[in-house]
């Protein structure tokens, strides 16, 4: 039993643990080229959060991770057959009833741990802010938290060699080989303000990629994966600490 993963806590424990911070793994559902399993975002944000709390537990702070939401919002992928959409009208739907618990049982304080790029939560944290005022949300999206030109060859947009190698450390035994595996080629807007990031459209996911991937898998290995995989727990965990310790009426400096 690991005592900061509730769906392995039994009541006797949680009901005589002062929890300061609660932590809400937040997946996707959806395909990852032809190499890697529609579950790679579950499974990421799964065990991230895992070794993220135990870390964080060791050194004290007293962190709950709760059970994984496996669907994120994959409007862009509709027509790819199973992408399991969730509106983010209906992720805060669930989030409201998640924060709803929280405050009720007076843990005040939630990190949203987002593995999939088409989750936004900023929005939503904003709207159940004012609902619950005694709460502190934040949405972590553990992707961003490294630089991965210190870790991979290929910046990884989806299924490419950061998630490729990360896979292949934590569930080898659903990585197809990399010889099965599409290039991950992809095209882009034409348009300049996008491409620069101060303009946004979605896109049509089958329009800008053959395989469902961006980003070349092919350097991707398990060694890789298990530097960054240390490397970018240790860091959520620094995080988790940093929350859970600091006073929910002193977050500003």
């Amino acid at each position: 039993m690991r005592p900061y993963i509730l769906s392995e806590t039994h009541w006797k424990t949680v009901k005589e643990s002062n929890y300061e911070l609660a932590i809400l793994p937040w997946g996707a559902t959806e395909a990852h080229n032809l190499h890697l399993p529609y579950g790679t975002d579950i499974i990421e944000a799964e065990q991230i959060a895992a070794e993220s709390a135990r870390l964080a537990w060791e050194k004290g702070a007293k962190v709950i991770a709760l059970p994984v939401i496996p669907f994120g919002v994959n409007t862009g992928q509709f027509d790819v057959k199973l992408d399991m959409n969730m509106n983010p009208s209906t992720q805060l739907l669930v989030l409201h009833d998640v924060v709803q618990v929280l405050d009720r049982q007076g843990i005040h304080k939630l990190i949203i741990l987002n593995s999939h790029g088409g989750n936004d939560f900023k929005t939503m944290i904003r709207e159940l802010g004012l609902k619950f005022p005694n709460m502190f949300i934040c949405q972590c999206n553990w992707f961003q938290a490294l630089d991965q030109k210190e870790f991979f060859e290929n910046k990884d947009d989806h299924a490419g060699e950061m998630e490729t190698s990360l896979m292949m450390h934590l569930a080898p035994q659903w990585v197809k080989p990399l010889s099965e595996a599409g290039d991950g080629a992809a095209k882009k807007f034409r348009f300049a303000a996008i491409r620069e990031g101060w303009a946004w459209a979605e896109r049509k996911w089958t329009e800008v990629t053959k395989d469902t991937g961006v980003g070349d898998p092919g350097k991707a290995t398990a060694e890789k994966g298990a530097r960054y995989f240390r490397a970018v727990t240790d860091k959520v965990a620094q995080f988790f600490i940093a929350v859970a310790k600091t006073d929910r009426n002193n977050f500003y400096e």
